[in-house]
């Protein structure tokens, strides 16, 4: 499917490979079809290109935003996808610690225990990996 050639889409493209790696979009945009190609289009463009592309706050402070809005609303998957994004954004894991405790306070133990879960269990596949 060919890619809609916009500056705020060329930039979000390359914000999003930054952040996710490029395994992860070319699976998603290899996986796009008609169906949710423009959805592909929208988050590329707004979440990648204009929220993510912005600056002032760097990819570092943006993961952690990201993760604990993601974990506030219960968005496991995400919060995994982001987890293993910070390899790419610089958060550490005791920033990813320090974002859960916030989410603890200002959204609920039972979110945060969730997150915190998924996150150990992304830390252990990403210490996998790096061993094998």
């Amino acid at each position: 499917m060919p890619e809609p050639q916009s500056e705020r889409y060329r930039q979000g493209m390359a914000t999003r490979r930054a952040v996710l790696g490029d395994a992860h979009v070319d699976r998603a945009t290899a996986a796009a079809t008609p169906f949710d190609q423009p959805f592909q289009e929208l988050i590329t463009e707004s979440a990648w290109g204009t929220v993510w592309s912005r600056p002032g706050w760097t990819k570092r402070e943006r993961s952690m935003v990201t993760i604990a809005l993601l974990a506030a609303l219960g968005h496991d998957e995400e919060v995994a996808m982001h987890v293993r994004a910070t390899a790419n954004t610089g958060a550490s894991r005791a920033d990813i610690a320090e974002a859960l405790l916030h989410v603890a306070i200002y959204a609920g133990v039972p979110a945060a225990n969730r997150a915190i879960r998924v996150a150990k269990q992304v830390f252990a596949e990403m210490d996998a990996e790096q061993a094998a």
